[in-house]
C-alpha cells in the first residue's frame, strides 16, 4: 500500500527538497502541523468541547483539557495518513497540491510514522485520562477515515462522503463519552447532526470543484450522478438536517436559546440549498451561449455561497449548544 508513495510529483525531488546533502530531513514543524489539517482539526477540538460540555456529569479540568487535547490529536493523526495516503490525487488537484507532500517538504514515510506514532499516543493517552469507551471511539475514528474511507471508500464509490462522513461526526460523541464513560440517545443525536450535515457541504464543494475530482478520478457525487442529482441530494439532506436539527429541544438536550437561535440557523441553510437546487452548479456551460456561461456562473457563486455557510452552521448550532448548557 505504500510502495507508490514514494515518487509523488516527478516536478519535485525530495534530496533537493526535503534532504540536505547529509540526509538530514529539512521538514519544518509547522509542515507536521499543517499535515494534521488544522483546519479540520479546529472543528474536531470545537465539536469535542461541546460533547463534552453537554454530557450530564463532569470531570476534573485536567483531565477534561487532556481528553480534548487527545481527540485533537488522533483527528490530526488521521488527516496525516489520510495526506500519507492521497499524497498522488493531492499533488494534481488545486485545493491539495500545496501540501507538504505534495511539496516534497517531506519523505511519505515520515509522514507515515508521523501519523501511526501519534494515533497510538492520542489513544492511549485519552484512556490514561479519560475511560475505554473514549479511547476505544477514538480508535475506531482514525481507523473508519483511513481504512473506510481513504482507502476504500473515497476512490470507489460516489457515497464516500455518506459513509466516510461518519469519521466527521464522532468527534463530540468521543467528547461525551470522555465524562460519561457510554453512548446515549443525545451523543448520537450530536453524531448525527454531523453525519447528515456533511453531504450537503462536501457535495456544495464539489459542484464548483468538478473538474478537480475529475482530473484524478475521484467519483464525487457531481462526477458520476451528476450536477443535477446532486443538486437534488442537496436539498434532501439539508431538509433532513433541518429535521434532526429539532430534536435536541425534545430530548432534554437543549432548550429555549437554542429554539430561539436553531431556526434561523437551519432556515438560512435550506435557504442557501435550495438556492443551489434551482441553479445550474456543477453544469457544463455552452460556450457560445453567454446566458448558459452566466447561469452555471451564479449556480457555483451558490453552491459556495452553501459551502461556506455550512462551516458557519455548525461552529453556530453545537456553540449554542454548549453555550446554553454552561448558563443552566
Amino acid at each position: 500500500m505504500g510502495n507508490h508513495k514514494e515518487n509523488i510529483n516527478p516536478k519535485v525531488t525530495f534530496n533537493d527538497v526535503a534532504f540536505n546533502t547529509s540526509g538530514i530531513s529539512l521538514a519544518k514543524p509547522s509542515d507536521f502541523f499543517a499535515l494534521m489539517k488544522p483546519r479540520v482539526m479546529s472543528l474536531v477540538v470545537f465539536t469535542a468541547w461541546a460533547g463534552l460540555v453537554l454530557a450530564p456529569g463532569s470531570v476534573p479540568l485536567w483531565n477534561a483539557f487532556a481528553s480534548i487535547l487527545c481527540i485533537a490529536a488522533g483527528a490530526g493523526a488521521s488527516g496525516a495518513l489520510n495526506m500519507w495516503y492521497d499524497a498522488d490525487i493531492d499533488a494534481e488537484m488545486s485545493r491539495t497540491k500545496k501540501r507538504p507532500l505534495p511539496q516534497g517538504k517531506m519523505r511519505p514515510r515520515a509522514a507515515l510514522g508521523f501519523g501511526v506514532f501519534v494515533s497510538l499516543a492520542s489513544v492511549w493517552m485519552l484512556y490514561i485520562a479519560s475511560n475505554f469507551v473514549a479511547s476505544a471511539l477514538l480508535a475506531f475514528t482514525i481507523f473508519f477515515y483511513l481504512v473506510i474511507y481513504t482507502v476504500w471508500l473515497k476512490r470507489r464509490t460516489p457515497q464516500n462522503i455518506v459513509i466516510g462522513g461518519a469519521a466527521g461526526a464522532f468527534p463530540p460523541m468521543i467528547g461525551w463519552a470522555a465524562v460519561t464513560g457510554d453512548i446515549s440517545f443525545n451523543s448520537v443525536i450530536l453524531f448525527l447532526l454531523i453525519f447528515i450535515w456533511t453531504p450537503p457541504h462536501f457535495w456544495a464543494l464539489a459542484l464548483y470543484k468538478t473538474i478537480d475530482y475529475a482530473k484524478v478520478g475521484i467519483p464525487m457525487m457531481p462526477n458520476v450522478k451528476g450536477p443535477v442529482s446532486t443538486r437534488n441530494q442537496i436539498m434532501l439532506y439539508s431538509l433532513a438536517l433541518f429535521a434532526i436539527a429539532t430534536v435536541p429541544l425534545f430530548s432534554g438536550l437543549a432548550g429555549d436559546l437554542y429554539a430561539i437561535c436553531s431556526i434561523p440557523l437551519n432556515l438560512g441553510f435550506v435557504t442557501l440549498a435550495f438556492k443551489v437546487w434551482r441553479s445550474q452548479a456543477g453544469g457544463i456551460p455552452d460556450k457560445k451561449s453567454e446566458a448558459s456561461l452566466y447561469a452555471v456562473k451564479v449556480g457555483d457563486r451558490a453552491a459556495r455561497n452553501l459551502f461556506a455557510y455550512s462551516i458557519v452552521y455548525l461552529f453556530a448550532i453545537f456553540g449554542v449548544l454548549a453555550a446554553e448548557a454552561l448558563l443552566v
